[in-house]
């Protein structure tokens, strides 16, 4: 219809594009390139094209180019999406306009392996479903890592995949974060990206930009077009017209396609001769044609149409007519010949879903800024109302609330504005739900609600903004009678969380006991004093160690056992009773008290937010202290998937990989554990620098890495990160940061500067009452760089180390305490202590020292002559080293086979053929799914044996409970298997 209301001047103005065909020649070589290697089997194929330049220099012109010539291959898709300045405060629209015409129109089988695991993330986020009820409040970072699995499973299969964007610099900021991060992901897959882009970015936008632009394969700055081409243009509309007047309109548009056009229509609107005797009066009608003012519009289109153009302009891209119809009041009839006069004036034009589109974003910017400011605000107003009536959603509403004018304390407009902010929480959107909030504080709310309001925007900002968060938080407890009792506490209890989390231990503490003995009696104030007691713990330095432990102590015997607080209170104590080093029975019964039949209570649940994730974490420590590292692998194992469905893809996730690379590390599984703990370190990165959690996972790598004997790389990434003393000024870090510091340098000699290290980290332990060697085996690496300076001094401190692990009675602490006391011996007593720490670490769940036993033992057998019974030992500690990963130790055990005149290798037996009998026995039990008591009671052995010759089973095959069957050879669904 728009071809017979438009006459053949029309056409020729639009048909080409002048001067564009490097840029053109470029697109169909990409897409040439894409379609090629697909079809030979490429899938790595990604790239970025970048088109980028003035308003009105044709860019919106050649991406229509482009999306025809990737169109008009065969078996291509192509997803099109434009940004647009009224919608950029809308999270998620381009993406939204992206993704959903082709994720939507999936079968049920092919989404569920396209979505995976993040269904409940990713398709609130691009509309496909609503909010689900088990992820409270995703971070944007999972959001980001579940967009990134999506398109990596649906790139395949809809390749070869063309993704064209326009006016990217108008995109909200949650789809440009995802889009200038996926720009680099792209080159994996069968992807051609497509951008083009004004250099008018906002601040926060500007850094994403560039990311883009330094990752374009192909790069294209569309310039003016010269003289000649616009006299071309210029007489292709009009045959008639004189070199003078072609050149004036070139100096008037100054090569600007979009403006040339623009002018040409005026020139012939007004029935000017296209003469050089007119050209003065090109620049008033350049000026016109831009559509400068409302005037321009109303003399061009009239009242009635030129308020339904008011009204798609405000409704951005995509635009409904009825939804148009009624924000401008008008009927179907009236909508309709409004339609046909703005499709005719070519300022609308039809999509082929039937919605309208303005034909240029120029030209939907000039009819939005031609809005009086008055009617603007009303309009917008009137626009969240009709979206909402025609069953739009509320966060496309809320952008429209936005723009409207506060100050009229109106409490329809605040609930709406607490809604919006909920559902943007929702979808993983905290910065488009912190503006909802601020908008409503600024109507503002009626005095009862304003502190909640606060809070809540608090809440937003958590994930974000964390100095922000605090400020409201303090804001909303600071009102009087602003809160109910109970957020009162929540809030304190969030605050408290920010404080410490930015490394304040000491304040989050200080406000958790001041505002506990504000709080009257009732599970509250319980709450908040265990929180006290909780970051007081988690402080590297604590004024009365053993007096907080005996608070908690004396809590654990006043506390009704089935108060909320219990459980959180008993996991304290088991934390308390493994740092204090004593018995590992009492400490793992403690530990079992916090648990639900062996499970995390609810209240302790990874994302419960009554109390974060520190007390599991100190909970699954406790068990990985003590030797039942299968259990806490258990507890971390949860914790990763947990945070994965929560979308907590932040800190959270990355502590928890934190926690699963230390259990594989005490268990000996080394690069498994360099894994995990690389793979939060990089979390950690993305954070910012000195975070506790960035000295957690360092430490822990670093010790990684000397185990696998690659010392220099564990020195070069402590120089990387600055890991030294003083490491954190307030934060505990796990396990003892300071001790690891102390093996580094041993490593690398500088034994005079480990021994200062180590004898301060020893006072400070010692001052807190905390006597565990696994936490710190600061005592038995003390001994080792002591041996230089003083060996009968060294000597003592390995005794004295070897004693403290004994109070504990676990025996991976005794058998390690033992290794390193037997470093500063030889001849027979080196001999005698290895002996005894083979057999105890054999019984333990950690490998790693158990090899390193095996080959000290074999080294010390050769050094009193006795080479044949050193074989033995050091074939086995060399196995069991390559099984961990222990590079540099399987080396030594080589090379001390090799001096003994041994041979270094031998032939490899079955994994199974290493258990004894009795280990053996045990091993076809569990791998018929039964659980150690049931084990205990079928083979009539004490529970503790049981547990420590499956360790022993575990260690050795190198296999957890689910791949015991498979190792044994045995088959998967024998008897049993249903316990």
């Amino acid at each position: 219809m728009a071809e017979e209301q438009n006459g053949p001047q029309d056409r020729a103005v639009g048909e080409g594009l002048w001067e564009r065909e490097q840029e053109l020649r470029s697109a169909h070589q990409a897409v040439d390139k894409l379609c090629r290697d697909y079809a030979a089997g490429g899938l790595r194929i990604g790239e970025l094209l970048v088109f980028h330049g003035a308003p009105g220099i044709g860019k919106t012109s050649v991406l229509e180019q482009v999306r025809r010539i990737a169109g008009a291959r065969q078996g291509s898709t192509v997803l099109f999406a434009r940004g647009s300045e009224r919608q950029r405060k809308e999270p998620f629209r381009v993406l939204r306009q992206l993704l959903l015409p082709v994720l939507g129109g999936l079968e049920e089988a092919e989404r569920e392996a396209v979505f995976g695991s993040w269904q409940s993330i990713v398709a609130p986020a691009v509309g496909l479903a609503p909010p689900s009820d088990e992820v409270e409040r995703p971070d944007p970072q999972s959001v980001r890592d579940g967009l990134d699995f999506v398109i990596t499973q649906l790139a395949p299969r809809r390749a070869p995949l063309v993704v064209i964007v326009d006016d990217l610099h108008a995109v909200d900021q949650e789809s440009l974060t995802w889009l200038a991060s996926f720009a680099l992901r792209a080159r994996e897959l069968p992807v051609l990206l497509v951008f083009a882009y004004r250099d008018e970015f906002e601040d926060e936008g500007r850094p994403l930009a560039a990311q883009i632009q330094e990752r374009a394969a192909r790069t294209h700055e569309l310039m003016p077009l010269n003289p000649v081409s616009v006299a071309a243009i210029v007489q292709g509309e009009f045959a008639e017209a004189d070199d003078g007047f072609c050149r004036q309109v070139w100096a008037v548009t100054a090569g600007r396609p979009y403006d040339t056009v623009a002018l040409l229509r005026e020139v012939r609107d007004q029935n000017l001769e296209p003469v050089e005797e007119n050209s003065p009066r090109l620049r008033d009608l350049a000026a016109a044609a831009r559509g400068e003012g409302r005037d321009y519009w109303l003399d061009k289109l009239g009242t009635n149409v030129l308020r339904f153009a008011w009204a798609a302009a405000l409704l951005g891209t995509e635009i409904k007519e009825d939804v148009a119809a009624a924000i401008s009041g008008q009927g179907p009839v009236q909508a309709a010949e409004s339609v046909q006069v703005l499709r005719r004036k070519r300022v609308l034009t039809s999509q082929p879903d039937g919605r309208l589109e303005f034909v240029h974003p120029l030209i939907a910017t000039s009819i939005y800024q031609s809005i009086p400011p008055a009617a603007r605000t009303g309009m917008h107003g009137q626009a969240a109302t009709v979206i909402e009536n025609s069953g739009g959603s509320l966060i496309e509403a809320a952008r429209h609330l936005l723009e409207t004018h506060p100050g009229e304390g109106d409490d329809v407009m605040v609930r709406k504005l607490r809604r919006a902010a909920a559902e943007n929480h929702a979808i993983g959107a905290p910065d488009a739900a912190r503006r909802c909030l601020e908008r409503a504080l600024n109507e503002p709310p009626d005095e009862d609600d304003y502190a909640e309001v606060l809070y809540e925007l608090a809440c937003a900002s958590l994930l974000t903004d964390p100095e922000a968060t605090a400020n409201q938080l303090r804001r909303a407890i600071d009102m009087e009678d602003g809160l109910s009792p109970d957020l009162r506490v929540e809030a304190v209890f969030r605050l408290s969380e920010v404080i410490a989390h930015g490394g304040d231990l000491d304040g989050a503490a200080a406000l958790c006991l001041d505002e506990s003995e504000r709080a009257p009696e009732g599970p509250g104030r319980l709450r908040l004093l265990v929180a006290h007691l909780l970051y007081t713990a988690l402080q590297r330095d604590e004024e009365d160690g053993p007096g907080r432990a005996a608070r908690v102590r004396r809590l654990v015997a006043e506390v009704d056992p089935e108060s909320e607080v219990a459980r959180p209170v008993r996991a304290l104590y088991a934390w308390d009773l493994t740092l204090q080093g004593g018995s590992t029975a009492e400490a793992l019964r403690a530990a079992e008290d916090a648990l639900v039949d062996g499970k995390l209570p609810g209240s302790l649940g990874w994302t419960n937010t009554t109390w974060n994730f520190e007390l599991p974490a100190l909970l699954g420590l406790c068990f990985a202290y003590n030797d039942e590292l299968a259990r806490a692998e258990k507890l971390f194992s949860s914790a990763i998937l947990e945070f994965e469905i929560a979308g907590w893809s932040g800190a959270h996730r990355g502590f928890a990989y934190f926690l699963m690379g230390y259990a594989r590390l005490r268990r000996g599984f080394l690069p498994e554990a360099e894994d995990f703990l690389r793979r939060g370190l990089r979390i950690a990165d993305r954070m910012g620098a000195d975070l506790p959690l960035t000295w957690n996972l360092v430490g822990a790598l670093i010790d990684t890495l000397l185990a696998r004997g690659r010392d220099h790389e564990a020195w070069e990434t402590a120089v990387k990160y600055r890991f030294l003393p003083p490491y954190h000024q307030t934060a505990l870090l796990l396990p003892d940061v300071a001790t690891i510091y102390g093996k580094l340098l041993i490593s690398r000699g500088e034994h005079a500067m480990a021994v200062e290290v180590l004898v301060e980290t020893g006072h400070r332990l010692d001052r807190r009452g905390w006597r565990s060697t696994v936490h710190a085996p600061w005592a038995g690496h003390l001994a080792v760089a002591m041996a230089r300076q003083d060996l009968t001094a060294a000597r003592k401190i390995g005794e004295d180390a070897v004693a403290r692990a004994q109070e504990s009675g676990s025996p991976s602490a005794i058998g390690t305490a033992l290794r390193l006391a037997a470093e500063v011996w030889e001849g027979a007593h080196a001999v005698e202590l290895l002996q005894e720490a083979v057999g105890l670490l054999g019984r333990s769940p950690a490998s790693y020292e158990h090899a390193h036993a095996l080959v000290d033992l074999g080294a010390a057998l050769v050094g009193v002559g006795r080479s044949l019974d050193a074989a033995e030992h050091l074939y086995q500690g060399m196995d069991l080293a390559k099984h961990c990963g222990a590079d540099g130790l399987e080396a030594r055990a080589r090379e001390v086979l090799t001096s003994a005149g041994l041979q270094p290798n031998r032939p490899a037996a079955p994994a199974k053929d290493s258990l004894n009998p009795n280990e053996l026995a045990v091993a076809r039990l569990a791998a018929r799914a039964l659980p150690p008591q049931r084990i205990a009671e079928e083979l009539r052995l004490p529970l503790g044996l049981v547990k420590q010759r499956l360790a022993a089973v575990h260690r050795k095959l190198g296999a957890g409970p689910e791949g015991l069957a498979d190792a044994l050879g045995l088959p998967l669904d024998g008897p049993g298997q249903a316990d």
